[in-house]
């Protein structure tokens, strides 16, 4: 089935205060489409690590937040695309556990269980794009 854009932003996100205001989006994307309480901070916590990541190792980056329908159901797609270093071993960062920084390792992997879809491209030297999709009943 062909998953439709109904709506679509982008924010630059380069700095930690941007974070706030793309989280707040984020929700009111949720919100529109009558995400329950539940799924919208599933989705949130998934914006929250992912907008991190981009900040941590990305430097920065853009992020586009759709909402979308694929049928009868609706739901919010994130995307976030950054020009930093990129993932050698994408399999490996999708591990429980791995860290190339001084955390739990419990990101990327943590928030492909909050979600939907998750999808991650990554190019050494060319950055990383993730791109995550919550459904309204999902």
């Amino acid at each position: 089935m062909t998953t439709i854009t109904n709506s679509k932003e982008e924010s630059l996100i380069v700095r930690e205060q941007d974070v706030v205001p793309l989280r707040n989006r984020v929700k009111e994307y949720g919100v529109k489409i009558g995400m329950s309480i539940l799924n919208q901070t599933k989705l949130i916590t998934a914006t929250s690590e992912l907008v991190r990541n981009l900040l941590k190792y990305g430097g920065g980056g853009k992020v586009i937040i759709e909402s979308v329908s694929n049928g009868r159901d609706n739901g919010v797609r994130v995307t976030f695309i950054d020009q930093g270093p990129g993932i050698a071993d994408i399999t490996l960062a999708m591990k429980d556990g791995y860290s190339t920084g001084k955390s739990l390792g419990l990101g990327l992997p943590g928030t492909k269980r909050l979600v939907n879809e998750f999808e991650i491209k990554s190019e050494l030297g060319n950055g990383t794009t993730v791109t995550i999709t919550k459904w309204k009943n999902g």
